[in-house]
């Protein structure tokens, strides 16, 4: 009979390759190839549709659409998403209270992560109320890299300073009209897993530590809003997803212009959030040169 797949954590405009497949007793076979190419993305105009499905990351299955926002105060090059990860959609006030906006929380450097419901947590595993390990957020453990795909990730300490400063943020007011939309979700307590204060303040992990048990997260409620290390890497925060944006740069005058050579290079403000690979300059006849001509 018929089936159908979702198929997602793709890169935009990528072609792909699918086949399906069938497998028995006596082995496994493929239908034909089919291919297709995926659309651009543009921050700020695309959503990101993701297909959570429950296992040791996202604690449920469910299918949920993501805003993006880009040119935020502070960090203008990178890419946010403008809800929680795991939420059903974005908060409709700062003081949102409900389960479907807050969407799920974190322990730190951990994968799986937790639901609740005000009531019952799920997974409803054995807690770990104590995390003491000398590491940043890694890679591998990341939730945005893991659900949303490749160049999604947490954000790092800097990156929410950078918010924090550029913006002015003194309580929620500023964070929730930012563009971001960032609320209070509450927390799971370090100690039970217990849900907390929701809808009076919310906390959003970095992937900076501390120490071997404390980590660098955003604070904000309606009379403050801070970025500070004091956090127990065992509580279970909600995160906010970015994705690693080209670099920002600007081109050097020309100089030394003889017949037949030129000087130039280039000041590289912001390297997107990634590792600058390549850098050097392009050259042409007609405006508009790349390294592609």
């Amino acid at each position: 009979g018929t089936f159908s797949s979702n198929i997602s954590g793709l890169t935009p405009n990528a072609t792909y390759y699918v086949r399906a497949y069938a497998t028995n007793s006596n082995g496994t076979t493929y239908g034909n190839e089919v291919s297709f190419t995926t659309a651009t993305f543009t921050c700020g105009t695309s959503t990101v549709t993701v297909y959570h499905m429950a296992d040791t990351v996202a604690p449920v299955a469910k299918t949920v659409v993501y805003g993006t926002v880009t040119n935020i105060s502070g960090e203008t090059s990178k890419c946010w998403i403008t809800s929680n990860l795991g939420s059903d959609h974005q908060a409709t006030t700062v003081d949102d209270a409900t389960e479907a906006s807050a969407g799920w929380y974190w322990q730190f450097n951990r994968k799986q992560g937790f639901k609740h419901d005000g009531t019952t947590r799920t997974p409803n595993t054995t807690w770990i109320n104590y995390i003491n390990e000398s590491s940043d957020w890694i890679t591998a453990n990341d939730p945005c890299n893991i659900e949303i795909g490749a160049q999604w990730r947490v954000p790092t300490y800097t990156e929410w300073n950078n918010l924090y400063s550029s913006g002015g943020w003194t309580n929620w007011t500023l964070p929730w009209n930012s563009g971001l939309k960032l609320h209070a979700a509450g927390f799971l307590s370090g100690s039970n897993g217990t849900v907390y204060n929701r809808g009076a303040n919310g906390y959003f992990w970095s992937s900076s530590q501390v120490n071997s048990v404390q980590i660098a997260a955003i604070y904000i409620s309606s009379t403050a809003c801070q970025v500070n290390d004091s956090h127990d890497k065992a509580s279970g925060f909600t995160l906010r997803c970015l994705r690693s944006w080209l670099p920002v740069l600007s081109t050097t005058a020309i100089g030394s212009v003889t017949p037949t050579s030129a000087t130039s290079g280039g000041n590289i403000t912001d390297d997107g959030g990634a590792v600058v690979t390549a850098r050097g300059v392009c050259w042409s006849t007609t405006s508009g040169p790349t390294v592609n001509l």
